[in-house]
């Protein structure tokens, strides 16, 4: 899918901390950017990294890990400077709620969507980023067991989709803390994600 026109010299700033500067390029139009497939596209945002979660399965139920800290691999990110206070949490939205657009200066995020299905909207504000601006929908859940690493300076946020709630848990590499939280609104028209049910 095409992204609508962006122009980098057109933005609204957001704000700057620790060397990360945030801005929203001015986009014309609704879209949901690129739409991320496989595990290692190449269309997505810097930074940004998705691994498939082992699902195993028997007559009795399944069992999926969702990380392993201080290990190989995804969660190692959590933690690359050997500094964090790793938070494990959950959260439980309904079908349909828009949980969107919150951004961080300095906590890195790793998702994993335990129950239900999402539509996870990712999109770039680190304006000294090569993929300033972009946009990605990542849509995982069970049908799609997939953990997501979200870095500083990436705005994100998320739509339940079908008629059952998901069950998201996920691991930030700091405690909790207000102050480094930012929100905008799910509609930004600057922004112009489109969170409508595509008709095709």
């Amino acid at each position: 899918m095409n992204q609508p026109t962006t122009t980098r010299h057109e933005t609204t700033f957001v704000g700057e901390r620790h060397g990360i500067h945030l801005a929203i390029p001015h986009r014309t139009g609704k879209t949901l950017g690129k739409i991320i497939s496989q595990i290692d596209s190449p269309d997505l945002i810097s930074g940004v990294q998705v691994s498939t979660l082992a699902v195993h399965a028997d007559d009795r139920g399944f069992f999926m890990e969702l990380a392993r800290l201080g290990a190989p691999g995804i969660a190692s990110y959590l933690d690359a400077e050997h500094t964090a206070q790793v938070q494990v949490s959950m959260t439980v939205a309904y079908p349909g709620a828009i949980k969107a657009i919150h951004y961080h200066f300095e906590q890195t995020d790793l998702w994993a969507t335990v129950s239900g299905m999402l539509q996870v909207f990712l999109c770039d504000l680190r304006t000294a980023s090569k993929t300033f601006g972009a946009i990605n929908t990542l849509y995982v859940g069970q049908m799609r067991p997939w953990e997501i690493l979200i870095p500083p300076g990436v705005g994100h946020g998320y739509k339940v989709l079908g008629g059952q709630p998901a069950q998201i848990v996920y691991f930030t590499n700091r405690h909790y803390n207000p102050n480094d939280e930012g929100r905008l609104p799910y509609d930004h028209p600057e922004i112009g994600y489109d969170w409508e049910t595509q008709r095709k």
